[in-house]
């Protein structure tokens, strides 16, 4: 006769949670002896598993065993501290304690009444955040502006870009969406290029501008203004710019403030895009590779590269939170509420 399935209790929970951190800090203990890159060949671990699920459960130990045994020779050890590839994506052992937490209590937050706190501490801390790295006062909850947690970069220049492109054809007219021209240099990342396909925006009117050694691979103003006003010649609309701070392939730092004049000008967004190397704009050295910022719409930084923060956690501001809520709102039954109105940027994205 089969075992009936019964839930971990509060004691087996202690128990089995108590040997997992032991488990992970035996791996941060030793994670320096494991060779950063695997070394297991594609499709190895298809021979290592069953082909089914079992119709059993397995004893905690085993699975543990397992993982030591079966997945650990196929990860690519990202929190070595011989790990150069890439870009940084440390995150801590009070990072992972806090994700600990937050599983735990599993909120789903997609509005202020389903779990207060976390709608609040998003709004407090990303205040904070933003105060550490001296942006304007537009980008506080306080005005017009605020912050909001993103997975990923990605997906940050993807919301601002259709708050962008709605704003647009709210001024041009909706029929407009072939005239409408993104501008950033070729070292962007490629999620802005996804964005523009995700968007409607054609292909064909994705600028990306090369960038070169004399710019220290930068975007050229020159060059930008250039393109833009052939563009303009030509009956096209240009409605969004792509700065960066810390290119993933060269770590460029477009000029913001110079990019951010042509985009006011021009009635355009600027993003400015510092995944990257944002995290370290909060040290005072550093804080003037992101002058100009005050130029900008939006603004996105990754906690989960230099902040040694776990990932997913990508913050993004906006000085006009309005856009992006008239852009990706809806108001199905589910998120009314007698406080809707609360933080309404916390439930655009659903």
């Amino acid at each position: 006769m089969e075992k009936r399935l019964k839930p971990m209790d509060a004691e087996q929970l202690r128990e089995y949670g108590h040997k997992m951190v032991d488990f992970i800090a035996d791996y941060y203990k030793t994670i320096e002896n494991f060779p950063v890159l695997s070394q297991v060949e594609p499709g190895y671990l298809r021979n290592l598993l069953p082909d089914s699920a079992p119709n059993q459960p397995d004893s905690f130990q085993h699975v543990l065993d397992d993982i030591q045994a079966k997945i650990l020779p196929g990860v690519t050890h990202w929190q070595s501290p011989n790990y150069f590839a890439y870009y940084p994506s440390n995150s801590s052992v009070a990072g992972f304690l806090g994700e600990m937490l937050s599983a735990g209590l599993n909120i789903v937050g997609f509005s202020w009444i389903t779990s207060p706190a976390a709608t609040e501490l998003e709004m407090i801390v990303l205040d904070w955040l933003a105060k550490m790295l001296k942006l304007p006062e537009d980008f506080l909850s306080a005005g017009q502006g605020g912050g909001v947690i993103q997975g990923t970069a990605s997906e940050a220049v993807l919301v601002v870009l259709l708050a962008a492109r709605d704003k647009a054809l709210r001024r041009v007219g909706k029929g407009a969406l072939e005239k409408l021209v993104v501008y950033a240099s070729d070292q962007t990342h490629s999620a802005l290029q996804k964005a523009c396909q995700i968007a409607g925006i054609h292909p064909e009117n994705c600028r990306l501008l090369k960038a070169n050694s004399s710019t220290n691979y930068a975007l050229s103003p020159e060059l930008l203004s250039e393109t833009i006003s052939q563009d303009l010649a030509i009956g096209l609309i240009p409605f969004f710019l792509c700065a960066t701070v810390g290119t993933t392939s060269s770590t460029a730092v477009d000029p913001l403030l110079a990019l951010g004049k042509f985009a006011k000008s021009n009635e355009m967004w600027f993003h400015v895009d510092a995944a990257y190397a944002g995290s370290a704009c909060i040290c005072p050295e550093f804080r003037h590779y992101i002058d100009g910022v005050e130029e900008a719409d939006s603004f996105n930084m990754n906690a989960h590269k230099w902040f040694l923060t776990n990932f997913d956690c990508s913050a993004l501001w906006v000085k006009d939170r309005s856009a992006l809520v008239q852009a990706l709102s809806t108001n199905p039954e589910f998120l009314k509420n007698k406080v809707t109105n609360f933080r309404l940027l916390k439930q655009t994205w659903l």
